[in-house]
């Protein structure tokens, strides 16, 4: 919940603007300043002020407990001008709210974290538990010193300007990806470490009926400590589905902090198990309960199944086998919109600034490399390398990496996400981040060319056979479709186009609305209406592969300059 608070009646309308910008998720505060920011802090997981931060900040002094467990505050100042991210920036989550305050508000947000100013991910914000020197490390990545990175299991974390491999004499800080426990450093060799917990380990468990909460659970730390595993990287328990309800069981996994995975009987008998036994099997329909619900997800034993040990000697009660399964790399498929940074979505600069690893067209990676943070691995090659792009996107993400494959326009519609999926398995987590397209941006110039059925069609012959193309292109002029054509014409490729238009002008008139767009949305775009009668051979010259021509269907005017294609095919009147 987050908390409202204001003091005038300006601050009163930027107040009001964000509980309807956010329904159920904001609570308003009435009464003296004071009383209300002070309850606003104990009650709510987020505060947002519509006050002045030196008021705020002697209000909330005394309160200050640990950043850890602090609410985040965010600060609006009276115009409404400005989001400050007062305290809680990480942990709070201060720092994201201050940029939705903003966007609400039309403000300014205003973030001082330093790895945030910088453009470095928080080790703190990376979505796992962590131990160490935060601080300290931080501090060596934003001086620009070398900090080691020993991935001991490979996750898909975000860019980070790291020193790759086993730590060295000249690290001056140095983080792990682990999810062992880590001994103290001797010597004078120290230096500032933080560990990070990747949620990597998966504790299948069984039980009989009536096993104690505190039996499952001192089994299952006690086999992770045994390992030498962190009790931190436990993602889950899992369990036979018979025992789901078992309270023993389920309060275990709630102590833990981890939810309860379970299978049914006939899933996990199928499962290869090193010690099966009568005794589940007998009991529940299933030779293996704790070892086959680790596994059954895949991965690797760490722990073969143990049972408890009970002080009074008498029969254990639990079994607990541990699984660490392999990271699930990401492959974002990115969409880029036609060029203009305007039209670049917010979701797909957030998978740019996301990933570790990006991999593109050598002039789209220009475009938007600002974006990337410090750190990222860039893997860019030139025109036709396409299938090997993918192939590279889809080989990185399942090594562990967070992946950003990047095209033009939407990443699915001529561009790389066909290729990409096409490789791709289910051993890896794929996100599809939609673009603008080209027919869409070209449209958004011409008018409304696409108010009605349509359709897109590529006239490159250099994978789909011309007979085939040219079956499509008389299939959308008998149907009467407004055409939009992709790739029309090239250096090796002139006849093409010609031809399209020549078929659709079969069925359509000569005073048909024409549309071409050359390099829409960016600055040196043109756009041009014209009809099928006027695209001469000069103007057909000038066409070549940033070009796309939308061609009106029957019922598609020109009116003052703009085409428009009606959603019905009936006008009400000739237009004037």
């Amino acid at each position: 919940m987050i908390g409202l608070i204001s003091a005038t009646a300006a601050g009163a309308l930027a107040r009001d603007r964000l509980a309807t910008a956010w329904p159920g998720r904001t609570r308003v505060y009435e009464g003296p300043v004071a009383d209300a920011v002070r309850r606003a802090f104990g009650e709510c997981e987020q505060v947002v002020c519509c006050l002045a931060t030196g008021a705020v900040v002697r209000i909330l002094a005394p309160l200050l407990s640990d950043k850890g467990t602090d609410p985040g505050v965010v600060c609006v100042d009276e115009g409404a001008r400005f989001a400050v991210s007062l305290v809680g920036g990480h942990a709070g989550g201060a720092n994201a709210l201050a940029r939705e305050v903003a966007d609400v508000l039309g403000a300014s947000p205003v973030v001082t974290t330093a790895t945030d100013a910088a453009g470095i991910p928080g080790l703190d914000t990376l979505g796992m538990p962590y131990e160490g020197e935060v601080a300290g490390v931080s501090r060596a990545l934003l001086d620009g010193e070398p900090v080691g990175l020993v991935a001991e299991v490979p996750w898909p974390l975000p860019a980070l300007p790291f020193t790759v491999g086993e730590p060295g004499a000249s690290d001056a800080a140095l983080v792990r990806v682990s999810d062992r426990l880590v001994p103290p450093a001797d010597g004078d060799a120290v230096v500032p470490q933080v560990v990070l917990r990747p949620p990597s380990l998966v504790a299948g468990v069984g039980g009989s009926r009536g096993v104690p909460v505190d039996e499952v659970e001192g089994l299952v730390r006690d086999a992770l400590r045994d390992a030498g595993l962190s009790v931190r990287s436990l993602a889950a328990l899992a369990t036979v589905d018979a025992k789901a309800t078992e309270p023993g069981i389920t309060g275990a996994a709630a102590r833990l902090g981890v939810p309860l995975l379970t299978y049914c009987a006939d899933e996990l008998a199928v499962v290869t198990v090193p010690n099966p036994s009568d005794a589940p099997l007998a009991a529940v329909g299933t030779p293996s309960v704790a070892e086959a619900a680790a596994l059954i997800g895949g991965g690797e034993l760490l722990v073969p199944k143990r049972k408890s040990v009970r002080a009074d000697g008498s029969p254990a009660m639990a079994t607990c086998a541990v699984v660490r399964r392999a990271a699930r790399g990401r492959l974002a498929v990115v969409g880029l919109g036609p060029g203009a940074r305007d039209l670049l979505t917010p979701r797909a600069k957030d998978e740019l600034r996301r990933a570790s690893v990006l991999v593109g067209l050598d002039q789209y990676v220009d475009q938007i490399r600002d974006l990337l943070r410090p750190g990222t691995r860039v893997l860019e090659s030139g025109l036709g390398a396409e299938e090997e792009r993918a192939r590279t996107a889809v080989a990185e993400a399942r090594a562990g990496h967070a992946v950003a494959l990047i095209g033009s326009g939407d990443a699915g519609v001529y561009a790389m996400a066909s290729p990409a999926l096409a490789e791709a398995s289910d051993d890896i987590d794929v996100v599809g981040v939609p673009g603008v397209t080209a027919a869409l941006a070209a449209g958004a110039l011409l008018g409304a060319p696409l108010g009605h059925d349509h359709v897109s069609i590529s006239l490159s012959d250099l994978h789909t056979p011309w007979e085939v193309i040219e079956r499509r292109v008389r299939a959308a002029a008998e149907s009467d479709l407004v055409v939009t054509f992709y790739n029309p014409r090239s250096r090796g490729r002139d006849w093409q186009l010609p031809k399209a238009l020549g078929i659709l002008a079969e069925h359509r008139t000569p005073t048909t609305p024409v549309g071409v767009v050359r390099n829409a949305s960016r600055p040196d775009g043109s756009t041009r209406v014209t009809t099928l009668a006027g695209l001469d051979p000069e103007a057909i010259r000038s066409v070549d592969m940033m070009t796309v021509v939308t061609v009106g269907n029957t019922a598609t005017r020109e009116i003052a300059g703009r085409m428009v294609t009606p959603r019905g095919y009936r006008w009400q009147e000739e237009p004037k």
